[in-house]
């Protein structure tokens, strides 16, 4: 493991260096962040509103016997927009935007197309790397600020027409519940996470054993390492604001 870590701090250590000098073209940014932007909005909204649904079951059932069933606005607010936007977004992410840029990078790796690049004198990390991460910057907090909007709207839905709540008292606990930088806090925890899965993803595709089996065993380390070191990387980041 410590030899793993190793080696993926050289990796970034290497992209850092060759990309400063070889800036991506425009036309590439925008594509990439179409594939891991628009691509992954579908089945983020769908996973967002069914969460925001159950964070209202969930907070119903937990404050009714308190008497503080009115609560609820204020308890989606907290768990969702601070905590569970943001990590529902990088987890949809690794698995859609993720595994695609790894199994892409080793299908080139096991081909030589990234020795043919090499030969045509084209920095291969700064070329296949940095594209993709400009994308999933600027595609992760977009995600993340609809995924919030998903999961309070579903949220309201249910508590003011299934649970019979005050649709008012539920927004005005929601709002008060959190500041503005909360929101500003989570979308700079998405950005993060975007770079995190994208190096993570790329280096698990360079370091792709040969075959369809290499492939196969890349692309699942990708989603498995990102999800993980996202999910650590976000107890760190609340830890250190929140605690």
């Amino acid at each position: 493991m410590i030899a793993d870590v190793g080696r993926f701090a050289l990796f970034c250590g290497h992209y850092a260096r060759v990309a400063v000098g070889s800036p991506p073209s425009l036309t590439r940014v925008l594509e990439s962040t179409y594939v891991i932007g628009v691509k992954s909005l579908p089945v983020l909204l769908v996973i967002a509103a069914f969460i925001g649904t159950n964070l209202s079951i969930q907070g119903y059932s937990a404050f009714e016997p308190l008497g503080g069933q009115q609560l609820v606005g204020m308890f989606v607010a907290l768990a969702g927009v601070r905590e569970l936007a943001p990590i529902i977004a990088a987890s949809m992410v690794a698995a859609k935007a993720g595994t695609e840029m790894a199994s892409q990078i080793a299908v080139m790796r096991i081909r030589q197309q990234i020795d043919a690049l090499e030969v045509m004198a084209v920095q291969p990390h700064a070329y296949l790397i940095t594209p993709r991460l400009l994308g999933i910057v600027f595609a992760m907090p977009a995600l993340t600020a609809l995924a919030t909007c998903a999961m309070v709207s579903a949220a309201y839905l249910v508590a003011t027409q299934q649970l019979g709540l005050n649709g008012t008292t539920f927004l005005e606990h929601a709002s008060t519940s959190i500041a503005p930088v909360d929101l500003i806090w989570g979308l700079i925890k998405a950005m993060l996470f975007g770079v995190v899965i994208c190096l993570v993803s790329c280096y698990q595709g360079f370091r792709s054993e040969p075959g369809p089996e290499g492939v196969g065993q890349a692309t699942n380390r990708a989603v498995v390492l990102s999800a993980v070191t996202c999910v650590l990387l976000n107890y760190v980041l609340s830890e250190l604001f929140y605690g």
